[in-house]
């Protein structure tokens, strides 16, 4: 996960929103002659799914989703800065990532399985019963996941602070992982300015403390 702070979000610059497109368009192509899930970041995430017992034609990985709307036809829609940027990652490394207001969370940042009665009012509109799936969460509760995110915790314009949560795909090594990071939160602060502090998680490294 990555911490950006003093940040500054605005419309997206062409420069972006022209990679984004482009990008659309390329995977559109590729969908010519493959299947979403010739895509091996998408497909990984499909088979975790089903390990964790999750039916993933009911509840797609949100990057999967992405490309769903990609395959159908239907342009991405441009956000805000970091949204359009994330979205632009999610593709670019076929993971889910999750995009959060710090100033909305609080106390701690955990992940884990749901447990009975975790739900959040989530950006697709709908309460999203989170029990035994994969969630983000704090003091407070679920905040976010690799489904959906909760609408309590959506960054926009004014927000200033973010944190960043990459769901990597389980085979990574993690020297693969700590580049992506490092290579994605360069151009993120690039971008928006700000200062951002990155952590890996893992199974030898399972809890932070932030300074």
């Amino acid at each position: 996960m990555t911490f950006h702070r003093n940040i500054v979000i605005d419309e997206s610059p062409k420069m972006l929103k022209g990679r984004l497109q482009f990008f659309q368009e390329k995977i559109r192509t590729d969908l010519l002659n493959q299947t979403i899930f010739d895509y091996s970041g998408v497909s990984e995430w499909q088979d975790t799914f089903k390990q964790l017992g999750i039916d993933p034609k009911r509840y797609r990985p949100s990057h999967e989703a992405l490309f769903h709307r990609i395959g159908k036809g239907n342009d991405l829609p441009f956000i805000h800065s970091a949204a359009d940027l994330n979205n632009f990652f999610s593709l670019q490394y076929e993971i889910p990532i999750g995009i959060y207001d710090l100033n909305t969370l609080d106390d701690y940042i955990k992940i884990s399985l749901g447990t009975e009665g975790d739900s959040f009012e989530g950006l697709n509109g709908r309460t999203n019963n989170m029990y035994k799936k994969p969630i983000s969460y704090d003091k407070n509760g679920a905040f976010g996941s690799p489904i959906v995110d909760s609408k309590q915790s959506k960054t926009d314009r004014p927000t200033t602070d973010v944190v960043q949560i990459f769901y990597v795909r389980p085979s990574m090594e993690l020297n693969e992982t700590n580049k992506l990071l490092k290579a994605a939160s360069k151009m993120f602060t690039q971008l928006h300015s700000g200062d951002s502090v990155t952590y890996l998680l893992h199974k030898n490294q399972q809890e932070i403390i932030t300074p």
